[in-house]
């Protein structure tokens, strides 16, 4: 009995990717199928930098496909093709960078600054390349976090070459000045600094950068939603009520403009002694969760209140980077992944589809 395209495609739509939360064919990641003499090839293309999970999807599609009655020899191929998404109206995607990613907090204090480098990291791993832009013009950390030091080269007077740590590209006013200098600037001068350090660095062909937010939803919160392309924010909060109070504020401020919140990050969610093992929720359980359930949308992950995140994200080398095989940067790499998917989802840029019209009176 010969096997035909339908059978492999119903069994196909039966499979759940994880990461996007639809089967394969409603995901539009089968790409290529050839069946010859019963024998399949399949060409699986996810929009999303997905390396951690490849082995575990392709032994999920080489085990339900092998149940198949007369199946010969299976070929899989499975790799990530990310596109540009769609931003803020009157808005483009800029030049070199596919996708703007803010990460966002309503108050201090939460690891939303260590959750963005060790983000950025996860989506390096995961495939993707990535850059970090410090938009904390009082309080950079980015410089430290990814262990960089010295000032940007500038090839040309006008730009400026993004600096490199662990891979990622990233660029932060903790580079232009001395570490302990104040910046005692107004309002608009920040916000004008914040669109130089954008605008006028060489990004190379990032996949996705992210915008390490200051908290509140103050002049850079409202630079970033009214100047900057920006197709989707995370908003990280740990489960204490006063913390997720500031972090309804800044998810709604998002949605006031227009930009889709992919999803919400519990940190510091659960504190394991490193004595004796003894687990214990200080900041409360749950309160992530509930608020992306309030609110309709994705809950991307918790992690955890661990001493490690804290000295290695100070000593330069994030949790990512410095234990990449550890539980806490599969956790990371497991946010990564969901909130890619989720961007994955969004509508995709198509202003490049379509040629410019210019009219001139001759």
């Amino acid at each position: 009995m010969s096997i035909s395209k339908a059978q492999i495609e119903a069994v196909l739509s039966e499979i759940i990717d994880e990461n996007m939360e639809t089967n394969l064919v409603d995901a539009g990641s089968v790409k290529e199928l050839l069946v010859d003499a019963n024998n399949v090839s399949l060409t699986l293309v996810l929009g999303y930098p997905a390396a951690g999970y490849f082995r575990t999807l392709k032994k999920d599609v080489q085990d339900k496909l092998a149940t198949i009655e007369g199946i010969g020899d299976i070929d899989i191929n499975i790799s990530s093709a990310i596109k540009s998404h769609a931003v803020q109206q009157n808005l483009k995607p800029l030049p070199g960078i596919k996708n703007i990613i803010a990460v966002a907090s309503g108050k201090g204090g939460v690891g939303k600054s260590t959750t963005a480098v060790n983000l950025a990291l996860a989506l390096h791993m995961e495939g993707a390349t990535v850059g970090i832009l410090d938009a904390d013009i009082y309080g950079p950390s980015i410089p430290r976090m990814l262990g960089c030091s010295g000032q940007p080269e500038s090839s040309d007077g006008k730009s400026l070459e993004p600096m490199i740590g662990h891979g990622i590209q990233s660029m932060s006013i903790g580079y232009l000045v001395e570490e302990d200098s104040p910046m005692i600037w107004r309002g608009p001068m920040v916000t004008q600094a914040l669109e130089q350090l954008l605008n006028d660095t060489r990004w190379s062909e990032v996949d996705y950068l992210i915008i390490d937010l200051p908290p509140g939803t103050g002049d850079t919160q409202l630079t970033l939603a009214q100047k900057i392309p920006v197709s989707g924010a995370v908003i990280v909060t740990t489960p204490q009520d006063i913390a997720l109070l500031d972090a309804r504020k800044g998810l709604k401020m998002f949605e006031k403009v227009e930009v889709p919140v992919l999803g919400v990050v519990e940190n510091m969610s659960i504190h394991i002694c490193t004595q004796c093992g003894h687990s214990e929720h200080i900041f409360g359980e749950g309160g992530g969760g509930r608020m992306a359930a309030e609110h309709g949308v994705d809950f991307l992950g918790s992690l955890p209140l661990d001493i490690r995140i804290r000295e290695q994200a100070d000593n330069g080398n994030p949790t990512v980077a410095a234990m990449a095989d550890s539980d806490i940067s599969n956790m990371y790499r497991a946010i990564a992944r969901k909130t890619a998917a989720k961007l994955a989802t969004m509508a995709k840029d198509v202003s490049a589809a379509f040629p410019s019209i210019v009219i001139q009176n001759n």
